[in-house]
């Protein structure tokens, strides 16, 4: 029973690696053709770009990795669509509190670095010469 079981998974990377690795072949065939197609207008460039992404993600959604990226992606955008978005004030004050401290901090750190300047310039250095 074991045995079965490793060769089903077995089976199924395989058919994944051979369903992934022919879209990816399709994209790298639209985009030599974008590059070889130098003669034809932009348009068509673009056209025969954009179909071969189209198709290989078609391709590859036949794939068990390409139905576990589908499904979380549908699992993201519900996740997005329950998001509480902040309000335009909130994200204002936010901010501004954000810049105040980072101000602050800037300052306090330049208070600290000019004491240390100080410390070790002035008098540290004084006493060697």
């Amino acid at each position: 029973m074991a045995t079965q079981n490793s060769q089903a998974e077995s089976s199924n990377k395989t058919l994944d690696m051979v369903i992934v690795t022919l879209s990816v072949l399709i994209v790298c065939a639209g985009v030599f053709g974008f590059t070889f197609l130098t003669d034809q207008s932009m348009g068509i460039r673009l056209l025969a770009l954009l179909g071969s992404i189209v198709v290989a993600a078609v391709v590859a959604s036949f794939s068990p990795s390409g139905k576990r990226f589908i499904a979380f992606c549908r699992e993201s955008w519900d996740e997005l669509r329950r998001v509480v978005w902040p309000t335009k004030k909130e994200t204002v004050n936010t901010t501004g509190l954000v810049m105040g401290f980072v101000v602050l901090v800037s300052f306090y750190l330049f208070i600290v670095d000019k004491f240390i300047e100080w410390g070790l310039y002035d008098g540290l250095l004084r006493l060697t010469f």
